[in-house]
């Protein structure tokens, strides 16, 4: 199935989105696997997650054409008007994610913020575990935070089925791939909008920054 009928083959997604994307995917169902009897391997999964949602934040500023936010985040007007042609049977031949998928990707990362944030002080019903924060707050707090933690992860839950629910409806009804370019990093478009690439150096600081937060927290701030 193509894009669309006739075009240019674009480079669209980096790397570093895609290798974000895939892993999150993986570690969320990871994450919630082991949340039962894996309390340790489910901490590790969310220091991965941390870093994961952190370095993807910064992308959206510092990194190529398709991941900044700038992108693809619009205003109210320009996403009800996108609304309207939801309808059509025409392909999408917008460049990266349009304004209805803006917002899913922004509240999944917002979701994903205070899944990782709560889980870091999050305490068990028995005391017994906790995260690495959870000395900082009383165990009445951390029980309070698990419960956010618990809630949050429902809200997650169902944006991922909105989500996966509005790729297959592109794919069936709108007759347009979204999987294929998450995975390849190309996707045929009408011409080329001309997404810019992202220097190494960048790459290397984001990774940097988001790698040592995550430390960090995984040790309790303590050095």
């Amino acid at each position: 199935m193509s894009d669309a009928p006739s075009g240019v083959r674009v480079r669209l997604w980096d790397g570093p989105v895609r290798l974000v994307h895939w892993s999150l995917v993986g570690l969320t169902g990871f994450s919630w696997w082991a949340s039962e009897d894996h309390l340790d391997w489910h901490q590790w999964s969310g220091y991965a997650v941390v870093a994961l949602v952190l370095f993807r934040i910064y992308w959206g500023f510092a990194g190529s054409g398709a991941a900044r936010f700038s992108s693809f985040v619009r205003g109210p007007g320009t996403t009800l008007a996108y609304l309207k042609t939801v309808s059509s049977r025409v392909p999408s031949t917008t460049p990266g994610h349009n304004p209805l998928g803006a917002l899913s990707i922004v509240a999944i990362l917002l979701v994903l913020l205070v899944q990782v944030g709560t889980g870091l002080f999050a305490v068990d019903i028995d005391a017994y575990q906790g995260g690495p924060l959870s000395d900082r707050v009383s165990f009445d707090l951390g029980r309070q935070i698990a419960e956010i933690h618990e809630l949050s992860f429902r809200a997650l839950q169902a944006l991922v089925v909105l989500h996966v629910g509005a790729v297959l409806f592109y794919l069936v009804w709108k007759r347009t791939d979204l999987i294929r370019p998450m995975i390849t990093g190309q996707r045929l478009l009408p011409s080329d909008p001309g997404l810019g690439r992202a220097p190494w150096w960048r790459l290397a600081l984001g990774v940097a920054v988001a790698g040592a937060i995550a430390w960090a927290l995984s040790k309790g701030l303590r050095f």
